[in-house]
C-alpha cells in the first residue's frame, strides 16, 4: 500500500542515517551513508500518483469500518475533554486518534484511482545530475538536513519568490522588511521558543551519537513486534506503546527504554537518559560571549518587534500587513525526506495586523466563490473525507474563523496553483484543538500530496494578539494600536502607583526596572498584587529571576474613572507562512514527466512563470552564418529581461531539445537554414506539447517575453502564428 511503502522507505533511511547530531570530531558522514539516501544508487521506487481523492460507492463501503473507528476515537476525545480528564489521558486518546486517522488516510490513498506511477529515484537522479540541488559538502560525505542549490535550483527559487513578492507584497501593498537572523535570547524567551521549542533525544554513551527518542523507540518496538519469536502479549504491548508515543512524558519514554533494553541501533552501545534538546541553534553575540542568542527559528518575530515602527509608517492605520522573506534554522535531531525536513530553510511570511473586533476583509468578495478542498477538524475526528466548498460558504458557516483568514487561504491556493502545484493534490487541513498553539484562534495548513504522503507547505493561522502582548510585557514598550471612538466613554482604571523616591532610595540601580515591571502589570496581576500587599504588608515581584519584596510604603493601588476618546488594543495577527523548500519539492513531484513512448526522456513541466530559464536558442548546426542571428536574439531577450540559454553544442537538435527539457526550459528557438532567408524567421517550440510555430525574428523576443510572463497563452499563439510541420515527423525522437 502507498502509505506502508512510504513508511518502509523512511524506516530504511532512518536506520541507515540515525546519527544527525555529531561531536566535532566526527562532524561529517561518510559517502556511503550520503549516497544511500539521495540520488542514483537508490533502488527505483514506484509510487502511484493519485489524482482523485473522491471515493466511489464501492470504495466507501470498504472505508466504512475505518471511518467508524476514527469517529469512535474522536468521540472519546471529545468526551474526555468535556469530562475534564487529565492532560495525559487526553494526549493518549489523541495519539490513538492520529494513528487511526493515518490508517484511514492510508486506505483512502490505496483505493483512490491512480492516473500514473511516479518514480522518485529517477526524479532525484535528474535533480542531482542537472544540479537543481545537492547535499551540502557532498565531497566530504555531506551533512543530513542541509542542501546547496545549483544554478537551476537558484533560478527556480528566485522565480518562485519573485512571483510571491508580486502576488502578495505588491498586489496587497504590504510593507516588506528584512530583519536580523541573529536573535537575542530575551526575544525568543518572550515568544515562548526558549521554553517550548524542544524534542527529547538520547546519546550513545560511548561515541556520543544522538537519536531523536520517539523515532528511536518507534523503530525499535516495530522491529520487536515483527520478530516471529515475540509473544503475542509483548507484540500487543509494543503496538500499544507506539500508538501512545505522542502522548508520553519524558519519564514514560525512559521507562520504555529500560523495559525493552533499547540500545544504539548502530553500535549496540547503551544510551543515556532522555535529554531535552532545544531545536534552536544557540550562539554568543559579541566577543565577550555574554550576550546569548540564537539563529532565528522563524522570521515572524522580527516583524513583531518592529510593529511600532511599521504602524507609524502606515500612519497609525489598521489593517496593514508586513512581509519578510529569509532563512530560518531548526536543529532537527533527525532530518529526512530531502527538502521536506531540513535544518536551514527559506520562509516567506506575512503578518496581517487587524482589529480583533473586526476581521472582515474588503477584498473577500473577490475570492468568495473560490472552491477549495477543506479537511476540517470535525471531519478528521469523525472519520470523514475532505470536502469541496467555496471559501465564502466556509466563512459564512463559521468553519473558517473570519473573512481575513479565508481571504488569505484563497490567495494561497491561487498562488500555489499558479506556480505549478497540481490542484487535485492540494488541500487545506484544519488543525485540531490539540495541535493548535494555545494562543491561536484557527489554523489551516495547505498540504500537498507527494510520494511522502500529505506534507504541510503553507500554514495560515489566526495568532490573535499573543506575540505583540508578550513582547510588550517583556520590554514595557507599548505595542498597541488605537481607534477613535464614535462617542467618548468613561472607563474604570486600576493601576499601581509606585513611590519612586522610596524605591529609588531602597533599590538604587534596580529602581527603574522595578517601576517598569509594576507599570506593565495586567489588571489580574494588579489585583493579585493588591491582595498580597493588603494581607502580608508586602508583595514579591520578579526582576529577571531575582525576587524583590515591595512594601506598602513603596507602592499603592489607585482606582479611578477616566473619559477616553480612543480605544487602545493589541491587534490580532493573521499569519500565512510559506515553506519555500517544501513547495519546491512538491513542484518537482507534481511536474515530473516522461515522454510518451520513451521513458528514458524525463523532464520537468514547470510553468513558464517559475521555470529556471525561460527560453533556449538552438542553432541547427555550427554553421557560421547562424551566429549573427543567435547574437541578435540573445541581446533582444536580455533587453526584455528574459532568461535564456544558448546551446550550440554538437549533437542532433533532438538531443539538445531533450537537454533543455530536463532543466524545464518551456520554449526553444531554433535557428535553421530558412532563418537565413528573408523575411527572417525561426521556429518556436513549446516544451510540453513539442509543437512548433514559425515566427518572424523581429517578433520572436516579444512573443517569448509575453509567453514567459503569462500575458500570452501558447494556445493563443497557435491561433496567431503558422504551425511548423517539418520537424514534427520524428515526433518523440526529434532527431
Amino acid at each position: 500500500m502507498f502509505f506502508r511503502t512510504v513508511c518502509s522507505c523512511l524506516l530504511i533511511i532512518t536506520r541507515r542515517k540515525s546519527v544527525h547530531l555529531l561531536p566535532s570530531s566526527s562532524l561529517f558522514f561518510n559517502k556511503s551513508k550520503f549516497y544511500s539516501s539521495w540520488g542514483s544508487t537508490k533502488d527505483h521506487r514506484n509510487f502511484k500518483v493519485k489524482l482523485s481523492l473522491f471515493m466511489d460507492p464501492k470504495s466507501e463501503e470498504i472505508l466504512a469500518p475505518f471511518r467508524a473507528s476514527v469517529k469512535e476515537q474522536g468521540d472519546l476525545v471529545r468526551s474526555l475533554k468535556a469530562d475534564g480528564a487529565t492532560e495525559i489521558e487526553i494526549k493518549k486518546a489523541v495519539a490513538e486518534l492520529k494513528v487511526r486517522k493515518k490508517i484511514l488516510e492510508d486506505k483512502e490513498l490505496e483505493l483512490a484511482p491512480a492516473a500514473a506511477t511516479f518514480d522518485r529515484a529517477k526524479m532525484e537522479d535528474l535533480l542531482k545530475r542537472r544540479f537543481f540541488f545537492d547535499q551540502s559538502f557532498a565531497i566530504y560525505g555531506g551533512i543530513s538536513g542541509q542542501y546547496d542549490f545549483g544554478p537551476m535550483g537558484c533560478a527556480l527559487k528566485a522565480n518562485m519568490l519573485n512571483a510571491w513578492r508580486k502576488f502578495f507584497i505588491l498586489e496587497e501593498q504590504m510593507l516588506e522588511v528584512d530583519c536580523s537572523i541573529l536573535t537575542p535570547e530575551p526575544v525568543l524567551k518572550a515568544s515562548g521558543h526558549v521554553d517550548r521549542f524542544a524534542d527529547l533525544m538520547v546519546k550513545d554513551v560511548v561515541n556520543g551519537e544522538c537519536f531523536r527518542l520517539d523515532h528511536l523507540i518507534k523503530a525499535a518496538l516495530e522491529n520487536i513486534a515483527r520478530d516471529k519469536k515475540t509473544s503475542e502479549e509483548v507484540r500487543t504491548e509494543c503496538q500499544d506503546i507506539v500508538i501512545k508515543l505522542d502522548g508520553m512524558t519524558k519519564d514514560d519514554m525512559s521507562a520504555v527504554l529500560k523495559k525493552f533494553k533499547i540500545r544504539s541501533p548502530l553500535t549496540g552501545n547503551e544510551l543515556t537518559e532522555p535529554i531535552e534538546f532545544n531545536l534552536m541553534f544557540g550562539t554568543q553575540i559579541g566577543p565577550s560571549g555574554l550576550i546569548k542568542g540564537f539563529l532565528r527559528p522563524e522570521t515572524a518575530q522580527g516583524i513583531f518587534v518592529n510593529f511600532k515602527r511599521l504602524l507609524e509608517f502606515n500612519n497609525g492605520k489598521l489593517p496593514f500587513a508586513a512581509a519578510q522573506i529569509g532563512n530560518a534554522f531548526r536543529n532537527e535531531i533527525s532530518p529526512r525526506s530531502g527538502l521536506i525536513r531540513v535544518r536551514e530553510f527559506t520562509m516567506a511570511e506575512i503578518e496581517h495586523f487587524c482589529d480583533p473586533s473586526d476581521k472582515r476583509h474588503n477584498k473577500f468578495k473577490n475570492v468568495r466563490d473560490t472552491k477549495m478542498l477543506l479537511y476540517s477538524a470535525c471531519n478528521q475526528m469523525d472519520g470523514k473525507s475532505a470536502e469541496l466548498k467555496t471559501i465564502g460558504e466556509a466563512v459564512d458557516t463559521g468553519l473558517v474563523a473570519n473573512e481575513t483568514l479565508g481571504y488569505f487561504m484563497a490567495r494561497i491556493q491561487t498562488y500555489m496553483i499558479r506556480i505549478g502545484v497540481d490542484p487535485s493534490r492540494l488541500r487545506f487541513r484544519q488543525h485540531m484543538s490539540n495541535e493548535m498553539a494555545h494562543y491561536a484562534c484557527d489554523c489551516w495548513d495547505a498540504e500537498c500530496l507527494t510520494s511522502y504522503g500529505w506534507i504541510e507547505c503553507v500554514g495560515c493561522a489566526d495568532r490573535a494578539a499573543f506575540d505583540l502582548s508578550q513582547h510588550s510585557k517583556a520590554t514595557n514598550v507599548r505595542l498597541m494600536a488605537e481607534k477613535k471612538l464614535p462617542q467618548p466613554k468613561t472607563i474604570s482604571v486600576t493601576e499601581i502607583q509606585p513611590n519612586k523616591p522610596v524605591i529609588g532610595k531602597t533599590f538604587k540601580q534596580k529602581a527603574k526596572a522595578i517601576v517598569d515591571v509594576l507599570s506593565s502589570y495586567s489588571i489580574d496581576e494588579i489585583m493579585s498584587f493588591k491582595n498580597k500587599l493588603e494581607a502580608d504588608k508586602e508583595a514579591t515581584i520578579l526582576i529577571g529571576e531575582e525576587p524583590i519584596k515591595i512594601t506598602q510604603e513603596m507602592a499603592s493601588i489607585k482606582m479611578y474613572d477616566k473619559v477616553v476618546h480612543v480605544d487602545e488594543f493589541f491587534p490580532s495577527v493573521i499569519e500565512p507562512s510559506f515553506g519555500i523548500g517544501r513547495i519546491m519539492y512538491a513542484l518537482f513531484e507534481h511536474n515530473f514527466r516522461f515522454r510518451e513512448g520513451d521513458e528514458q526522456r524525463s523532464f520537468f513541466a514547470l510553468p513558464p512563470l517559475v521555470a529556471p530559464i525561460k527560453c533556449s536558442i538552438l542553432p541547427l548546426s555550427s554553421n557560421a552564418e547562424f551566429e549573427p542571428f543567435v547574437i541578435k536574439l540573445s541581446n533582444a531577450l536580455t533587453n526584455l529581461n528574459v532568461s535564456h540559454k544558448v546551446d550550440d553544442a554538437s549533437g542532433s537538435i533532438g538531443r539538445r531539445y531533450a537537454r533543455t527539457d530536463e532543466i524545464a526550459i518551456p520554449f526553444g528557438i531554433t535557428i535553421d537554414f530558412d532563418t537565413l532567408k528573408e523575411p527572417y524567421s525561426a521556429t518556436l517550440r513549446e516544451r510540453d506539447s513539442m509543437s512548433q510555430l514559425r515566427i518572424k525574428l523581429e517578433e520572436l523576443p516579444g512573443v517569448v517575453a509575453d509567453l514567459a510572463d503569462g500575458r500570452l497563452a501558447w494556445s493563443d499563439a497557435q491561433k496567431k502564428y503558422p504551425k511548423f510541420e517539418q520537424q514534427e515527423s520524428t515526433k518523440h525522437g526529434e532527431e
